[in-house]
């Protein structure tokens, strides 16, 4: 026979697994819950970052020149970044403004030689790549023309950063480019093409003291479209000043980008 003892150990066993399973369902809710809200904050918008960065008059001007260059079609994300890397870097801010104003003429010029060599509205890697090699010497015709030769339906992200590279290790902006077109011609790969670089340092023609793998840098970025951020081996993007450039007067933020 069961006792009334019985009886009563056993509803008190089940009252308590009950009250543990309750528990334990409030807590996997109370994480759910939390997740879900923690996957809905935003990232801070970048535009947000460069206000808290910048003086006040300095952003609003970088902002309106960001966002013109968006209206436009052009890659304004890759401004964005160039101007935070610069205030990361600690480089005064009339420098930053000037910087991302040159910057957004060359991917303008840049978009302009493309479509003029293609007849195709380029890609926003491809403006980039293309600013990029113009900053490093390379001129409008040149980026044009290496867009008319390129084969057709070929990203020409890597090819003019890899330009942009070959002027790093000492190579002038035409020899880069022949040397670039001669691959191209063959039919070499972008991974062909970013192995140029070393091989134009093995032969010796570094130049300038720069040490090995810095001047590769640039093209590093091309492996993914420009939406898809930067990869962890490329480095920072190209112009962002070292810290032992001398300060201009009356400036105390640190050197100028170099443009």
């Amino acid at each position: 026979m069961t006792t009334t003892a019985s009886v009563n150990c056993s509803c008190v066993e089940i009252g308590h697994t009950t009250r543990i399973r309750r528990f334990v369902l409030q807590l996997v809710a109370i994480a759910s819950l939390a997740q879900t809200a923690f996957a809905q904050i935003p990232a801070k918008d970048p535009s947000a970052r460069l206000r808290e960065v910048l003086p006040a008059d300095v952003a609003q001007r970088v902002l309106a020149r960001i966002a013109d260059a968006r209206a436009h079609q052009l890659p304004a994300d890759a401004l964005e970044n160039r101007a935070l890397k610069f205030a990361a870097k600690g480089v005064d801010p009339r420098n930053i403004e000037r910087a991302v104003n040159e910057q957004a003429q060359r991917m303008e010029s840049a978009r302009a030689a493309l479509f003029a060599g293609r007849g195709l509205t380029p890609e926003g890697d491809e403006i980039e790549a293309g600013a990029e090699a113009m900053r490093k010497g390379v001129d409008a015709p040149s980026v044009s023309l290496l867009a008319k030769r390129t084969p057709s339906g070929r990203s020409l992200a890597v090819p003019l950063f890899v330009i942009g590279a070959l002027t790093d290790r000492g190579m002038t902006a035409d020899q880069a480019l022949q040397s670039v077109l001669a691959r191209l011609q063959a039919r070499a790969s972008d991974a062909d093409l970013e192995s140029l670089s070393s091989e134009v340092s093995a032969r010796g023609n570094a130049g300038q003291g720069r040490p090995e793998g810095e001047s590769g840098r640039d093209f590093g970025q091309s492996h993914r479209r420009a939406t898809t951020g930067r990869p962890a081996t490329a480095g920072p993007p190209a112009g962002v000043p070292g810290n032992s450039g001398k300060k201009a007067r009356g400036q105390h933020r640190g050197p100028p980008p170099k443009n």
